[in-house]
């Protein structure tokens, strides 16, 4: 097999699209075709389905993507060995929620680029942290930033960075604030505004209230947590949020947090990649230094 065909497979199995990957690669639609089937006949395997009209990775080509990530990313390593290249390249495609992109990886992205400036960052959305574990399962993603509560039995390498607080806040002139402490049934006749389902603290807000017997009706779901914070500033409803995203807001009083008494767990930043993802320098690299300005911070 030819590293011109597991680029092109790499390609495809990201975007599964094999029009699109043939644009990307600057490529005519039927030379990624070509290159697909010799692999396919290579390893005796099929590595793509169409079901309808949408294109999917074979159990078989999820399992030889692994494996091709590994090759291309050695292969890079010994051309940059090779040609005695001070600094090291390639692409690195980070999962993130918009809270962590915003508050807390500039500083991180800033030293990153200084120590090595031909490496390309990739940012993809993750909402939810099931989501991020599955693309980093299935090599989309090579690291990602999550928010939830420990599980010492996560199948990926997951490493605790920093416990993240969880703030029941409104706006200053809310109702609620009358109140001493905040309980599940004070919210339910309150709008709620959500983040997106599979969101780690909103499932665990949803719990909360059912356990205590409470259902809300009125809800707004969005997808951006900046969005939420608005909202809360603009009088519109009740918000839990990272104490990270709201906590210069609370200090300047154009939102207030509410005493909430449900019992909820801990939460954490975690950084997380699959246990078989092959560790180049600059993957290494930007873990190590997560791991610095995140735990000293």
């Amino acid at each position: 097999m030819e590293t011109k065909q597991l680029i092109t497979f790499k390609t495809a199995a990201e975007y599964l699209n094999f029009t699109k990957t043939a644009k990307i690669l600057k490529f005519a639609q039927s030379s990624v075709t070509a290159q697909i089937k010799a692999l396919e006949n290579e390893l005796d395997t099929p590595l793509f389905e169409r079901l309808g009209k949408r294109l999917y990775l074979t159990e078989s080509g999820r399992q030889f993507k692994k494996y091709a990530d590994q090759i291309l990313a050695l292969t890079e390593e010994a051309q940059q060995v090779t040609r005695g290249l001070e600094e090291p390249s390639g692409t690195l495609v980070i999962g993130a929620q918009e809270s962590q992109c915003t508050y807390r990886l500039p500083t991180i992205l800033k030293v990153f680029k200084d120590q090595f400036p031909q490496v390309k960052l990739i940012f993809k959305p993750a909402h939810s942290d099931d989501l991020a574990k599955e693309k980093l399962m299935d090599g989309t993603l090579d690291i990602a930033f999550i928010m939830d509560v420990s599980k010492p039995k996560d199948p990926l390498n997951v490493e605790t960075l920093l416990q993240d607080n969880m703030k029941l806040v409104a706006a200053p002139d809310h109702p609620l604030h009358s109140k001493n402490e905040i309980t599940p049934k004070d919210l339910e006749d309150e709008t709620l505004l959500l983040t997106e389902t599979g969101c780690s603290y909103r499932t665990i807000l949803e719990k909360s209230l059912i356990e205590a017997d409470v259902h809300p009706t009125n809800k707004f779901e969005f997808v951006s947590i900046e969005a939420i914070k608005q909202c809360v500033i603009a009088g519109l409803g009740v918000a839990i949020l990272p104490e990270m995203v709201v906590e210069k807001d609370i200090q300047e009083g154009s939102i207030k947090e509410m005493n909430w008494t449900a019992d909820t767990p801990v939460f954490y930043t975690q950084i997380a990649w699959h246990k078989d993802k092959f560790m180049t320098i600059p993957l290494e690299a930007f873990i190590d230094l997560t791991r610095k300005i995140l735990q000293t911070s």
